[in-house]
């Protein structure tokens, strides 16, 4: 999943643009001042969506000069009140991706940010660590130390789903549904072997049973 950072002071638009990126799917940490952005800088982050001005004296030009000190190749959109020409070539002087001026619908900042996440991180390989796990979710395959565990299909199917939902339960019927299919029809207890096989392969996976119910990663 990627992660965005919304640096807007009005709140009703931050919390709107918010809303419209979680919808599709963006994780989004949002800021109402620059103060709380900078301090935030350092984690990691996939775009960076800047108001310039913001009300606590802090500007966007502020901000990505800082990000640019430790990160030269996150992409940042701008966002203005101020249709200046000057404002868009500072932008890019100082290594924006995009601008886009005020007002602008929430659906359109989506779009571009859509655009944006796949120009930069379409060749990179969608791979997950786990404990001492790496996880490559497009190749289908899992390492430790350099060293390939093998799994069938469906072992790689229910590691996929633990994995991309950490922390959430799940009945033998859900994942009967997800790995399987709904058209399976036969005992939920194929699911407590698939368990048993993945935490043979990979005893570092912490998968809780839930008694009477089903399973969950932590």
């Amino acid at each position: 999943m990627y992660k965005i950072c919304l640096v807007e002071d009005e709140q009703s638009l931050n919390d709107l643009i918010k809303s419209y990126l979680e919808r599709e799917n963006y994780e989004v940490v949002n800021f109402y001042n620059g103060k709380d952005a900078l301090d935030y800088i350092g984690n990691e982050v996939h775009l960076w969506i800047l108001d310039i001005m913001l009300g606590d004296g802090i500007t966007g030009y502020d901000i990505i000069k800082k990000i640019r000190e430790s990160d030269m190749k996150v992409p940042v959109i701008f966002t203005s009140a101020r249709d200046q020409d000057i404002d868009k070539i500072i932008g890019l002087e100082l290594g924006s991706d995009d601008y886009i001026t005020k007002p602008y619908s929430s659906k359109e900042l989506v779009l571009r940010t859509q655009k944006i996440i796949e120009r930069v991180y379409k060749n990179v390989a969608d791979v997950k660590q786990y404990e001492s796990y790496v996880i490559d979710m497009d190749k289908r395959m899992v390492t430790e130390s350099d060293k390939e565990i093998n799994l069938t299909t469906l072992e790689f199917d229910l590691l996929l789903l633990f994995i991309e939902n950490k922390n959430k339960s799940f009945s033998r019927d859900d994942i009967l549904k997800y790995v399987w299919g709904t058209d399976y029809f036969g005992s939920d207890r194929v699911v407590d072997d698939l368990v048993r096989r993945l935490r043979r392969k990979m005893p570092k996976l912490y998968i809780n049973t839930i008694y009477g119910f089903g399973y969950r990663l932590t």
